[in-house]
């Protein structure tokens, strides 16, 4: 078991995260009980089998399209999205949009390339668990949740830009 950050705390995390490796089809891997967070390629090609499933999460590519999952959003206690490269900037746009247009509600975590510089701007787009890369200290990625103690703009996490929040001397109340 490896450890994760979730709701802002160092865990240990219970789930699989399934990598189909090469010569493995989405349709014919075998899906292992327990725990287990599939591809979506994976789900739309065992869908009728893993429905029935009550521990079961997903996780997207980061060319996915989150709105494929609108109608079953509810069934997966996990939603992860891959970052495959620390520069790819894809899955905000994912997590945002699961969050604020499909009303996702469960555990949002980032995946793959996670390292500490980001955390702070992945949490302000919806995700709440990060799996960061092994090579480095989960407890020194921690800290990077609380890297700035204010943001200017908008976002998940914040639905008012600061100029609207803060006191102006002169200002109308």
């Amino acid at each position: 078991m490896r450890d994760i950050i979730k709701h802002r705390e160092v865990v240990s995390d219970d789930w699989t995260v399934l990598k189909l490796a090469e010569g493995d089809t989405a349709a014919d891997v075998v899906v292992p009980e327990g725990r287990t967070i599939v591809p979506l390629t994976v789900w739309q090609a065992q869908q009728a089998t893993l429905s029935a499933r009550a521990e079961l999460g997903v996780w997207l590519a980061s060319d996915a399209r989150p709105e494929v999952l609108k109608d079953v959003l509810g069934k997966f206690k996990v939603i992860a999205v891959d970052f495959p490269k620390f520069t790819d900037g894809r899955g905000y746009s994912i997590a945002f949009n699961l969050r604020s247009r499909l009303g996702y509600t469960g555990e949002l975590r980032a995946i793959g390339d996670v390292l500490r510089d980001n955390l702070f701007y992945m949490q302000r787009v919806g995700f709440d668990a990060f799996a960061t890369r092994e090579d480095r200290s989960i407890h020194d990625a921690l800290k990077g949740l609380t890297d700035f103690s204010e943001s200017y703009q908008t976002s998940w996490d914040q639905k008012t830009p600061l100029f609207r929040r803060a006191a102006r001397p002169g200002a109308p109340a």
